[in-house]
């Protein structure tokens, strides 16, 4: 059975000030996420599936289904603010989507075989795919997941700080932990993170989490526990969130299985601000002179 791809398309985008998910990017109407679809398909994923809010769901199937029609198999799921509260009352003032871990958990009847969850508006590139779509195959178990590592220093933005889950690795290559750090950004050729926490400068050849994780199905009934655990000590919080590293860190610490680092070398991009566009559709176009895309990717 071919692995699935799952794009989170959910969130606000309160930074960026628009529906990012589905600006055009590419010379023939291409979003990000095209190109993530594109890598996906001929990496041997059999299945894309798009968590997005309800209320632009005719708008978002209009863009890709006469794109992917005979393709890719596509599901949609709809990350609602009531889904898996089971017997908890959500509070009135709740507006905020419960988080990228619930938002994983939304897709729980779509999704039978191992998996791989990256964001919609950011750009991973082909050997993070390559990388993924064999760990799934070939490694991926119910005690066994993964995370894709990028290096810190092509994940900066050149149009204000940004936000980075730090990894810790072992020297198995394996995960330890994950902690988010903030108000990243180069200054003077180092890179320092504003958070009021140490290390403050942090190394170039530090791995992040660009949020590209690879799990195996077995992580539904997992998270499901740990989100119901989630929304009695924080639930009450309007702004509070269900992230996936969260998950990941009680897998481990839990001693439920292990989380392999895959690195790769690929170039990471994204649109975390309205700054960032050109620059984004810059390297597009640099990657098509390459030859390394086509310049319509779905003719």
């Amino acid at each position: 059975m071919k692995p699935t791809l799952m794009i989170l398309a959910a969130g606000m985008a309160s930074r960026y000030g628009g529906m990012k998910q589905i600006e055009v990017f590419g010379p023939d109407g291409e979003t990000i996420m095209d190109y993530s679809i594109y890598d996906a398909i001929r990496a041997g994923f059999g299945k894309v599936v798009f968590v997005i809010r309800e209320e632009f769901s005719e708008q978002f199937k209009a863009i890709f289904e006469p794109k992917l029609t005979g393709k890719i198999e596509t599901a949609y799921v709809y990350q609602h603010l009531d889904s898996h509260l089971g017997d908890y009352v959500r509070h009135d003032s709740r507006t905020k989507p419960w988080g990228t871990a619930h938002a994983v958990l939304c897709s729980a009847d779509k999704i039978a075989e191992p998996f791989a969850v990256i964001n919609a508006d950011d750009f991973y590139g082909r050997d993070a795919f390559e990388k993924a779509y064999d760990f799934l195959v070939r490694g991926c178990t119910a005690e066994n997941y993964a995370i894709v590592g990028y290096q810190l220093t092509q994940t900066l933005s050149s149009h204000g700080t940004v936000n980075r889950g730090v990894c810790s690795v072992n020297e198995e290559g394996n995960l330890t932990g994950v902690v988010e750090r903030l108000n990243i950004s180069e200054k003077e050729g180092a890179i320092f993170a504003e958070d009021g926490f140490e290390p403050n400068q942090l190394s170039e050849q530090t791995i992040v989490s660009m949020n590209f994780w690879c799990f195996h199905p077995s992580v539904f009934q997992y998270s499901s526990k740990l989100f119901h655990d989630f929304l009695q000590e924080r639930g009450a919080e309007d702004k509070s969130e269900f992230f996936i590293p969260l998950v990941a860190d009680r897998f481990m610490n839990e001693g439920a299985g292990k989380v392999e680092v895959i690195p790769t070398t690929a170039i990471w991009f994204g649109v975390t601000y309205k700054a960032d566009a050109p620059a984004v559709r810059a390297a597009i176009e640099n990657l098509l002179s390459t030859g390394a895309y086509p310049s319509g990717l779905w003719k």
